[in-house]
């Protein structure tokens, strides 16, 4: 599974909403290292969990709205991406 390329989209997509902030949120991830220029320079361990919990960390700065942004950076980026694959945040 790609994770890194659904990370990335999901930061690229919070950014045009939150601009920077989008950055600094995603270094705040476990296991997950953002380049100020959106680059994902370290995405360790599980992509699946440490995909969860970036949208769970956008989502606890600004709620629902953000999940929803996330699933459709997702979709777009991966519209064939096997949901089971998924967190559950993102089903």
């Amino acid at each position: 599974m790609d994770y890194e390329s659904l990370v990335k989209s999901i930061i690229s997509q919070q950014e045009l909403i939150i601009g920077p902030v989008a950055i600094e949120e995603a270094n705040k991830v476990d296991g997950l290292n953002v380049s100020m220029d959106g680059e994902v320079v370290t995405l360790a361990n599980d992509g699946k969990e440490i995909l969860g919990n970036l949208v769970k960390q956008y989502a606890s700065l600004f709620g629902r709205v953000s999940i929803e942004v996330c699933k459709e950076a997702v979709l777009s980026a991966s519209p064939s991406f096997e949901k089971t694959n998924l967190p559950d945040i993102l089903k």
